[in-house]
């Protein structure tokens, strides 16, 4: 029989550890003394004790620890447990590489650019979501607002429910800049079903994955949001995939001030 000290010296668990393993069941004293309540431990648990570690050290939590020991003669199912615990652990490290290379990359961008940084770039997925959409060739970008009227005018009577939360956003359907006759679709994000009117189309568009910048200003900061976006894209693996589009969180509907919206310029990505 071995004193708690000597164990604990042997299996390399502090006391306080096997009091607490004790206490939950795992590592049970095979004798403790009434009087002086000092544990004693059989050298047989020293494997016990030995499982214990090596699964912590695996990354296994207490809760998952107590559940393996119950099954830990049977081969199958502790490879089972293992199997699992091992796509987590690669999960972990795909998602840790991944932040690392986020981070390089905006410190070689740093160092060549000290104003990299003005916009940050995410990587988000815009989910499934229910609209009303208005879609037309219109003179100008910056004509966009007449899209905007024909939606309002025309569910005037519908007494639309916004989502929660209600995205407001413009399409750009040309993939590339125009001097003229863009084709541009707006759409909110609506909840309910409604029936299209002479413009407007409600439909359902699909989730999407993309990198964007979020930043507050007038429009014709989108020029250089729209660069900080591409060299993100570029420099963390990731191809585009589908059209821009930008998100209005703070738009002329709810401000004339423009220092006072918030755009988000939105590029649907995929890593390479």
């Amino acid at each position: 029989m071995l004193r708690i000290g000597d164990f604990s010296k042997l299996s390399r668990i502090s006391i306080r550890m096997l009091r607490h393993y004790d206490e939950i069941g795992w590592l049970i004293p095979k004798a403790t003394d009434s009087f002086t309540g000092y544990r004693h431990y059989g050298e047989d648990q020293l494997p016990t004790a030995g499982r214990i570690t090596s699964l912590k050290d695996m990354g296994f939590s207490l809760s998952a620890i107590g559940e393996i020991l119950k099954s830990y003669d049977n081969p199958q199912a502790l490879a089972e447990f293992l199997a699992i615990k091992q796509r987590e652990v690669l999960a972990e490290a795909e998602e840790t590489n991944r932040r690392l290379l986020y981070l390089d990359t905006a410190i070689e961008r740093l160092r060549k650019d000290e104003t990299a940084m003005n916009y940050n770039v995410s990587l988000k997925t815009l989910p499934e979501r229910y609209v009303a959409s208005v879609r037309k060739i219109i003179p100008s970008y910056e004509q966009e607002g007449m899209l905007w009227g024909i939606l309002m005018q025309e569910t005037a009577t519908l007494k639309m429910q916004d989502s929660d939360p209600c995205y407001t956003m413009a399409i750009f359907h040309d993939g590339e800049y125009k001097e003229s006759d863009v084709d541009v679709e707006v759409q909110k994000t609506v909840k309910g079903k409604y029936s299209n009117t002479e413009n407007v189309v409600f439909k359902t568009e699909p989730a999407v994955e993309i990198a964007s910048a979020t930043f507050k200003g007038g429009y014709e900061k989108t020029s250089e949001v729209n660069e900080a976006v591409a060299n993100w894209v570029q420099d963390n693996e990731y191809v585009f995939t589908g059209l821009a589009f930008n998100i209005y969180h703070v738009s002329p509907h709810e401000t004339q001030n423009p220092n006072e919206y918030v755009t988000e310029v939105c590029y649907p990505v995929k890593k390479k």
